[in-house]
């Protein structure tokens, strides 16, 4: 970064280093005071980043998932972090819009409403009607969200460099993977486009289920700035009431949304990574949708495996093989205690069927995420994302199916997936068959340059063993060495039964003895010097 970065970054680098003095090495409360102490704190953590602006908050959000980093008091006050700011002026958004589009809101659309139904930090939604009549959200963005996020961005990697490379703190949890993360996270929100296409690829993957509705994007109008999407309406399952519950089919529901998430992480390896109740809506014809997909996360084919494996262990009680999946999926660091924390996978697991009859996925996750973290085991990030959509998951089904039981669900489910998984995909069939095709084609020439070979003769077989001549050089320079040092002894005795006499042969003797042993010396000290090299 150059200096005029650093010093229009200065402000910036002050208000990170205050909050770190204020809020920073949050531990464990010991007592019933200490606990409501830090529950202030963490809301007053909450407030500042809110405050600092939209990445932060961003970040905040991020953080709530990191149950190995924080408390649980700390993730639970950043999971509450809201976004709500003054509204943009109806101008400043008509210029948005003309920039992107060409056309100003009323050229665009039908019907434009200018009071935003929210407002957020990175931008705001307002409804809409297309000209065939089609009711739509769309969501505009603050013109100087871009340059204050990248700005945010700048302070974010340059502290987390610092807290990587000087403290054992940061090369333990890896900062810098973890702003890495953040920064991926906050471009895709800040890229209208990208949110587009999650919620086109979501809907796809949810279409086999008739509960669930994603809001579909309008691609044709749909910006960097601006994201046109269908009006869904609904409510918020945390406006449902016990009385309004009764009018809903709620096992139903969260069955279905539990398995479209399980085909989300565990099949398709996208999945919308915040469905915290206020992203839930419940429609007026009982259908659920999901919506704000700034968040999004992936999984990588391998780790979906290892995903099935520890989900099913989880859910089924099996403590040990979950610390042993996450074992392999994680990263051991240096200090790494393999038998505390299978103990304690295995602790949890029992703990949690004991007390509450069955498995919490999305509670068991957190927990093994944080034990993980104490014996100096890194998992992968996907995982606690994982753990905080899922947990996420049990608020809502508490809210809709008191009575639901999602470990029975899991447990369905996930069979399922797992012979899904097993079960091979076309392109990988095309792939395979191509590879066969090519060793059928060259097997013939081939298998004949080894029969002339080996008819002529000259077949050779390559053998990667000792090297003899390294190894004879080896012990000769040991011999030589020995020899040296015989003959510097025989040298050193010489001279002394010869200085009883009196002659200068003896002077020379040791000369020539104390010559040779500082030659020895330094040729096996030039000889260490390369080796470490």
């Amino acid at each position: 970064m150059a200096v005029t970065d650093r010093v229009r970054h200065a402000k910036r680098y002050a208000e990170i280093a205050r909050l770190l003095l204020q809020h920073g090495s949050p531990d464990e409360p010991a007592g019933a005071s200490a606990r409501v102490q830090q529950a202030e704190d963490a809301e007053a953590l909450a407030t500042d980043l809110e405050a600092m602006g939209p990445a932060f908050v961003k970040l905040g959000q991020l953080l709530s998932t990191r149950r190995d980093l924080l408390p649980e008091a700390y993730c639970e006050a950043l999971s509450r972090l809201q976004d709500d700011v003054e509204p943009i002026p109806a101008d400043v958004v008509t210029r948005v819009v003309e920039d992107d589009l060409g056309l100003s809101p009323s050229e665009v659309f039908e019907t434009w409403d200018d009071v935003p139904v929210a407002s957020a930090s990175l931008g705001q939604v307002h409804r809409a009607t297309l000209h065939n009549g089609h009711a739509v959200v769309v969501k505009v963005q603050r013109p100087e969200a871009r340059s204050q996020a990248e700005d945010d961005m700048h302070a974010l990697r340059e502290l987390a460099g610092f807290l990587d490379d000087h403290t054992a703190t940061g090369r333990r949890v890896g900062f810098g993977d973890l702003v890495a993360q953040f920064a991926d996270a906050l471009e895709a929100e800040l890229d209208y486009r990208r949110e587009a296409s999650h919620l086109a690829r979501l809907g796809a993957i949810l279409e086999p289920y008739d509960r669930l509705v994603v809001p579909q994007p309008v691609r044709e109008i749909c910006t960097e700035r601006v994201l046109v999407m269908d009006d869904v309406g609904g409510r918020k399952v945390t406006t449902l009431t016990p009385v309004g519950r009764t009018d809903v089919d709620g096992d139903e529901l969260m069955d279905q949304l539990f398995r479209g998430y399980l085909d989300q992480i565990l099949v398709e390896g996208f999945f919308h990574a915040d469905p915290h109740p206020g992203n839930v809506l419940l429609l007026d014809d009982g259908r659920l949708a999901l919506i704000d997909l700034g968040m999004v996360a992936t999984v990588a084919p391998r780790l979906r495996d290892d995903l099935v494996q520890l989900v099913l262990a989880i859910s089924e009680g099996r403590g040990e093989d979950a610390g042993r999946t996450a074992i392999r999926m994680g990263r051991p660091l240096d200090g790494f205690d393999a038998p505390t924390f299978l103990r304690t996978a295995q602790s949890l697991v029992q703990r949690s069927q004991s007390s509450v009859g069955d498995v919490e996925v999305g509670t068991l996750l957190g927990e093994l995420t944080r034990a993980a973290a104490d014996t100096s085991l890194r998992l992968p990030p996907e995982l606690a994302l994982l753990g905080k959509a899922l947990l996420n998951l049990d608020l809502i089904a508490a809210l809709l199916a008191p009575g639901f039981d999602p470990s029975a669900c899991v447990q369905d489910h996930a069979v399922g997936v797992l012979q899904r998984r097993l079960r091979p995909q076309r392109n990988q069939l095309a792939a395979t068959a191509l590879e066969a095709r090519q060793f059928v084609e060259e097997l013939p020439g081939r298998a004949n340059r080894i029969l002339d070979t080996l008819t002529e003769g000259e077949l050779t077989v390559k053998v990667d063993a000792i090297d003899q001549e390294e190894l004879l050089r080896g012990i000769r320079q040991v011999a030589n060495r020995v020899t040296m040092g015989l003959v510097l002894a025989a040298l050193i005795v010489g001279a002394a039964m010869l200085s009883r006499v009196n002659t200068g042969i003896a002077t020379v003797c040791f000369v020539v003895a104390a010559v040779g042993a500082v030659a020895l010396l330094l040729a096996i000290a030039a000889e260490g010097v390369r080796h470490r090299r």
